[in-house]
């Protein structure tokens, strides 16, 4: 996995609306693009911040997630899975992308993104 960065972080939310609220106008984010409901991306200075709903999130309850985008989905789930470590959750977003969801050894969810 050489070729590994972080791509973006988000926060799951139940009122998408109410998130919106306070990442934008309290804390002043800007807003990149919204998916309804489902998915907000702001910015924070250089860095995504994005607001999930439930229903777009890793199967989580709550929490950050760290999204890791990879050159080559298909050989970091390899690597995933030769040490050991589950992938509980595998979706494909058509033109987005795909994304596996896992946990990293203290069972934080952790994702890794390939662009489409």
């Amino acid at each position: 996995m050489s070729e590994i960065s972080i791509h973006n972080v988000y926060q799951v939310t139940r009122d998408m609306n109410r998130a919106l609220d306070f990442y934008r106008d309290v804390l002043g984010l800007e807003v990149q693009f919204q998916d309804g409901e489902k998915w907000s991306q702001l910015m924070a200075g250089n860095t995504k911040l994005a607001l999930a709903s439930i229903e777009e999130a890793a199967p989580s309850k709550g929490g950050s997630v760290v999204v890791f985008k990879v050159g080559n989905l298909d050989k970091a789930r390899i690597a995933i899975e030769a040490s050991g470590t589950e992938i509980e959750a595998d979706r494909n977003m058509g033109d987005r992308g795909r994304v596996i969801s896992c946990r990293d050894p203290d069972g934080n969810f952790i994702q890794l993104y390939q662009a489409a």
